[in-house]
């Protein structure tokens, strides 16, 4: 696995390509001297412990046959300071689905996700805990 950076402006606006071709935009915040064209770095982690974890669960209730109408999630991190770094030091991720799902396969997806499977968090865990909720039509579900 491999991907390239290459700088697009004077500031912090990086374009990043995956070995197929697949392109994200990296900047800063303008209060850190970025023009805000894209996600930050840490804001990425985020979004692949969300991206990560989606994928697990979904692939995990298809394989049972579950029905899935809509999925959502929402990931905040919480970090601290350590020397000049601020890494995360907690992540909360609440997914929203909607379908014909039974609620014991719902939060057994969601726990394979972190325990077993999704390869973000599992990178995260030495330094950040990751907590989970699943919200399932509506009614969120005891973990």
């Amino acid at each position: 696995m491999k991907v390239t950076l290459n700088r697009i402006n004077d500031n912090f606006h990086f374009e990043l390509k995956n070995e197929r071709g697949h392109l994200v935009n990296v900047d800063s915040r303008p209060e850190f001297g970025g023009n805000d064209m894209g996600p930050s770095p840490m804001e990425l982690i985020l979004m692949g412990v969300a991206g990560c974890s989606a994928i697990d669960m979904i692939s995990i209730l298809k394989k049972q046959r579950q029905e899935i109408t809509s999925f959502k999630a929402e990931v905040e991190g919480e970090r601290i300071q350590v020397g000049e770094a601020k890494p995360f030091k907690n992540i909360y991720v609440v997914f929203y689905l909607e379908g014909d799902i039974k609620e014991d396969k719902a939060a057994k997806a969601a726990q394979l996700s972190f325990e077993k499977y999704c390869s973000v968090s599992k990178t995260l865990e030495p330094t950040a805990t990751v907590h989970y909720k699943v919200v399932l039509n509506g009614k969120k579900l005891e973990s």
